[in-house]
């Protein structure tokens, strides 16, 4: 599951797999071995039973007895961290409380409120250019930036914040992204309890959970990381149906909500995940899987279970599995289907003629087992001015081609002698709007 094969056509090896029973053995990464579960009455199972199955990975008897290299590529995905993913029971249900409480005081207005200025800021970056690659310029930074506002960063801790998870999903440098991300959050709790505010952090502080700094902080990167990488490619994948040829495509009309359900339903941005440990030796339906053997469960195989023929014809969305089922299963999918609905109207309204700039069957495929993305987007359209934005941002900082450039800004030392600082995205939106 780890080959440019799978990341083209993923949906021929979940056929392969279901002929021959409701799960199969894969391989997630070299010398790294699960059961993927591919019928949806299976995954439900998986996901439900609390008592057989455990999300707790320091159960994983071939990582513990040294048979997973410490450096293998789905570990930041796999390997324990103390959060709300990989816990159970009571420990789970106090911080899965937390998030969701907190969570819960998005409105969906403010969300759309805070997405739109996003976008316009994005879409000022390239208007004029009358080209863009809608993944890396746009999907991507919606989330990025976004964060930093309902998480309430202030301009330093936002631009480090927003360099360290780029680095750490885009595979460059992960170790120092991680890092990064880490510190800034810390200091971003340290000011917080400070100085609270009307954002996600400051609530989950004052949640009568009373998380530690450490637990506070590993929330906050797991929001994140559960956050960016399957909005983007949300908004990525929903934004390349709507503009491919074909019956499914803008031209027939498809609405952009009809667009997200139909990626939800047959390409979902996390398509493999929710690891699971039995506690026991079981059977899955004639596949035997040894105790403490991960078990991964294909949220986008069981979503295409020919069993499930007339929810699929129905476009039901209470039967897909995009966003898990139990216990563990995503608190945030309204927020996120909100977002990419919001990001997704603002580009096709700013660009009315946003077509594709080279030809679909061309567009390529982001290896891994766990995701279904994009690697770029292209995208051609007429140019346009910029908006009050843009022409602010002109003023504060040069642009190329990608991105703003970001302008040296002079940051007193000791000493008296002034460093140069480079300003990042969030601190440029920032600025824009003090504007």
């Amino acid at each position: 599951m780890h080959g440019a094969d799978f990341a083209a056509e993923p949906h021929r090896l979940y056929d392969q797999m279901r002929a021959h029973g409701p799960a199969a053995p894969v391989e997630l990464a070299p010398g790294v071995d699960a059961t993927l579960v591919v019928q949806h009455e299976m995954a439900l199972r998986v996901l439900q039973n609390t008592t057989l199955f455990s999300r707790d990975s320091r159960r994983w008897s071939a990582l513990n007895e040294g048979r997973i290299s410490l450096d293998s590529p789905v570990l930041p995905m796999m390997a324990y961290q103390p959060n709300v993913l990989f816990t159970d029971g009571a420990v789970h249900l106090r911080l899965r409380k937390a998030v969701t409480e907190s969570l819960a005081k998005l409105s969906i207005s403010r969300i759309r409120r805070d997405v739109e200025p996003i976008a316009d800021y994005l879409i000022d970056q390239f208007s004029e250019r009358g080209r863009a690659d809608l993944l890396n310029d746009y999907a991507k930074l919606v989330p990025l930036l976004l964060f930093n506002k309902i998480f309430g960063c202030p301009a330093d801790i936002g631009d480090r914040l927003t360099a360290g998870m780029s680095a750490m999903f885009d595979g460059e440098n992960a170790q120092k992204g991680l890092e990064e991300v880490a510190g800034s959050l810390l200091e971003l709790i340290t000011l917080k309890r400070r100085e609270p505010g009307d954002d996600v952090t400051s609530w989950l502080i004052q949640h009568p959970a009373g998380l530690s700094d450490d637990e506070l902080r590993y929330q906050l990167i797991v929001l994140m990381g559960a956050g960016l990488e399957p909005e983007r490619n949300l908004i990525a994948s929903s934004l390349l149906l709507l503009l491919s040829d074909g019956p499914s495509g803008r031209g027939s009309g498809m609405l952009v909500e009809e667009a997200i359900d139909h990626v939800l339903w047959n390409n979902p941005p996390i398509s493999n995940y929710a690891t699971h440990y039995p506690l026991q030796d079981v059977d899955l339906g004639g596949v035997l899987v040894d105790a403490n053997s991960p078990i991964v469960v294909s949220f986008a195989a069981a979503n295409s279970d020919p069993a499930l023929k007339e929810a699929r014809q129905a476009a039901s969305k209470g039967a897909h599995l995009a966003f898990g089922a139990g216990p563990h299963a995503c608190p945030a999918k309204d927020p996120a289907q909100v977002i990419a609905l919001t990001a997704i109207e603002r580009i096709l309204n700013a660009l009315p003629d946003l077509t594709l700039a080279v030809p679909q069957d061309s567009l390529m495929w982001r290896p891994g087992p766990f995701h279904r993305a994009l690697v770029a987007l292209p995208a051609r359209f007429s140019p346009t001015p910029a908006t009050r934005m843009a022409a602010a941002m002109r003023s504060l900082t040069p642009t190329k081609a990608a991105e703003p450039a970001p302008r040296p800004v002079p940051q007193q030392v000791s000493g008296g002698h002034q460093e140069q600082r480079r300003k990042g995205f969030w601190s440029s939106f920032l600025d824009v709007f003090r504007l």
